[in-house]
């Protein structure tokens, strides 16, 4: 099938990678995103992961679909204009409005690991077994903030997910630091990111398998200097009637996790749903600053789809 558009869709993938690569570079970095939605006639998100890309179709209205390339040829093209084997694709379909739990179902049992830097650090990431890779590339500036504050510090990583905010803590010296997690395979995941980078001790990581809810009501109050809780947008707990809503729930949620840390103590919140407002004034803060803008990688510049805040005790 012939299409119009096709040689636009080309030409922005390379102008795009072409952008990516030079500013990639500088920042030790060899996983970015390529292309996110930019041509209305191309429902593609591209991730470049060294040698491989993750491509991820979003499926459309049948109408829009049907003025649309189909996949073959798009794959065919993205390959071409990349420079990367069609082997060497891993697509996903996606729908516009997807399950928020969709981020934890199992899609293959490959277990194909591949090492990527960040950074200046390494991570193992999965590109076939689940819809996610291991990794939330729109996260990197957030970590490197995370880094900077990490030295000396009581470190609580919740909802820690495969732990790269623990390794970034680790490495910018922090004191201690404990990774939480409902998932076995993310905790053991985690802990191996840890070792990758030459960085674990048992003496001073945990890696602690338990609802976060249940976890945030039996910790000891002021365990720790610095939080990221990054939750997802429901959840299901048994630390609460019903399921986890993050808009309905994150008063609660946030002012029990200020509890877990020192006077002075910050705690860094972000949260992937899109219609999200925080009831600032249902806080039991010193200070919330939106640093939404300030935490957005040049790769994510203008598609930003998540929020992220940082929150003093005080």
């Amino acid at each position: 099938m012939s299409d119009p558009m096709l040689p636009q869709f080309i030409n922005r993938l390379q102008k795009n990678d072409r952008h990516c690569r030079k500013l990639a570079r500088r920042q030790e970095l060899d996983c970015f995103r390529v292309y996110d939605r930019d041509l209305p006639e191309f429902q593609f998100t591209i991730d470049r992961y060294a040698d491989q890309l993750l491509v991820a179709h979003y499926s459309r209205s049948v109408e829009a679909d049907s003025r649309a390339a189909d996949l073959p040829t798009c794959l065919a093209a993205i390959s071409q204009a990349l420079e990367v084997p069609t082997e060497s694709l891993h697509v996903r379909e996606r729908r516009t409005k997807s399950d928020p739990t969709q981020q934890y179902q199992k899609l293959a049992e490959d277990k194909q690991l591949l090492i990527v830097r960040e950074g200046g650090l390494r991570f193992y990431v999965n590109l076939s077994d689940y819809l996610d890779t291991g990794l939330f590339l729109d996260h990197r500036t957030t970590r490197e903030k995370f880094r900077e504050l990490a030295r000396d510090k009581r470190v609580l990583n919740l909802f820690c997910y495969t732990g790269a905010f623990s390794v970034y803590a680790a490495d910018g010296g922090a004191k201690n630091i404990v990774s939480v997690d409902l998932s076995n395979t993310y905790l053991n995941w985690a802990q191996r990111n840890m070792v990758l980078n030459r960085l674990f001790d048992s003496d001073c990581h945990q890696f602690c398998r338990a609802d976060v809810l249940q976890y945030l009501h039996d910790v000891a109050p002021e365990s720790f200097d610095l939080v990221i809780l990054d939750p997802p947008t429901f959840s299901n707990s048994k630390a609460m009637e019903g399921n986890l809503d993050i808009q309905r729930d994150h008063p609660w949620l946030i002012n029990r996790t200020l509890r877990t840390l020192s006077p002075g103590g910050l705690l860094y919140f972000s949260t992937n749903c899109r219609k999200f407002r925080l009831e600032r004034e249902s806080l039991e803060a010193e200070f919330v600053k939106d640093i939404t803008n300030q935490t957005i990688p040049f790769d994510f510049q203008g598609r930003m789809k998540r929020w992220c805040f940082v929150i003093k005790k005080p």
